[in-house]
């Protein structure tokens, strides 16, 4: 797979449905959210039913090839799915195993089957879906999966938004004094230092430090430690809309990870699953709680804004918005989203030649067997 350098930039915008994305993977339940009855969730316009058999998710377009009825309706039978409109029955591979209006012997028609998600995973306690074949491998994050950390799972939130400008929003340090000044922002650390980027083949690592109002610490309160504090924060990133924080607090000690999934549900509409995962709070479940509500006041912070944003277009041409220095991992973000939309570029270009070399060969060899059925007749002739 070509890295980030390889790959020429080919869009300047990018849309909540671009094609593109269709071959990517995508957060679009989580995992406790998936069992043996049908789940529906929406993916860039697009219905899938999600169910477990035997442990595994299975994934198919929430779709009865009979009338189209949504299968989401139906339920799970040992053998499969049932369509609640007529009881057509699909195997777990999708195949239409049984129509109850016909008889059993009766043939079943060759296009009575569903159409399979190419990729399904489960990640971080997330569902991850390709809807076509993926470009890139889901993502990994190997620190969330140590058991010194208590996880807490935010309420899931849907929300008019552009996926590309969540992500961006995530990761934008400028605008903390700004926008989150009632939550943990310090109105003197408005200056933006320099993060160190680095890049990966699908996607970058930044890290920074500065400082911060740190109002959930107990030693503010208690006068043992000064409400201005300094912390590292590492952001990793994973196209196209998988986000991690790792913060380290310095002053006051601990780590809290926060994962920041977004689903683009169709073109203005997104919805955003957010975990945390801290070590810092001692298994206290109702400290747990309160971190809970204090990332949702922050998200909400943010999404006053964004629900408000005219374009759900993310500019990726970096010569369409004004940026500076200080916008050093938004740009990165940019890269990165226009990399992994090239490598579609490229591979479909590579498709399309191939489908053209093989149908330019397939006249070539009609050509030559019209030639050789031919040739016998014109040496009978001499």
């Amino acid at each position: 797979m070509s890295s980030i350098g390889d790959v020429l930039p080919q869009r300047k915008l990018l849309s909540n449905v671009d094609p593109a994305l269709l071959h990517s993977w995508h957060p679009v339940a989580r995992s406790t959210d998936v069992g043996e009855n049908p789940h529906r969730v929406t993916l860039m316009g697009e219905a899938w039913v999600l169910y477990r058999h035997e442990g595994e998710i299975e994934a198919f377009v929430d779709q009865c090839p009979h009338r189209l009825a949504p299968l989401s309706l139906g339920r799970c039978r040992e053998s499969g799915l049932e369509c609640a409109y007529h009881g057509w029955r699909f195997d777990h591979s999708g195949q239409c195993i049984e129509i109850p209006a016909l008889p059993p012997e009766a043939r079943r028609p060759e296009r009575a089957r569903l159409s399979a998600a190419a990729g399904i995973t489960e990640r971080f306690g997330m569902v991850y879906l390709a809807p076509r074949t993926p470009l890139s491998p889901p993502p990994e994050h190997e620190s969330v999966v140590n058991s010194r950390f208590q996880v807490g799972e935010l309420p899931i939130i849907a929300t008019r938004a552009s996926a590309g400008f969540l992500c961006d929003n995530f990761i934008d340090l400028a605008h903390f004094p700004f926008l989150h000044a009632s939550t943990f922002a310090s109105e003197d650390a408005v200056t933006v230092g320099t993060a160190e980027i680095s890049y990966d083949d699908h996607g970058f690592c930044a890290i920074y430090e500065h400082e911060f109002a740190n109002r959930e610490d107990p030693g503010v309160q208690s006068g043992l430690r000064p409400l201005i504090q300094r912390r590292k924060l590492t952001y990793q990133y994973h196209a196209p809309f998988t986000l991690f924080l790792t913060i380290d607090f310095l002053t006051s000690g601990g780590t809290n990870i926060i994962g920041f999934f977004v689903q683009p549900v169709n073109e203005e509409e997104c919805v955003i699953f957010s975990t945390l995962w801290r070590d810092d709070l001692g298994g206290d479940p109702q400290a747990m709680k309160s971190a809970i509500e204090f990332e949702r006041a922050i998200i909400e912070e943010d999404l006053w804004l964004q629900r408000q944003m005219p374009s759900l277009v993310l500019p990726l041409d970096p010569t369409i918005e004004v940026h500076t220095r200080a916008d050093a991992m938004t740009l990165a973000l940019r890269k990165v989203l226009r990399a992994h939309l090239g490598r579609f570029d490229q591979w479909n270009r590579h498709t399309a030649l191939s489908s053209s070399h093989s149908a330019m060969s397939a006249q070539a060899q009609t050509r030559l067997r019209e030639r050789d059925r031919s040739q016998p007749t014109r040496e009978k002739a001499r």
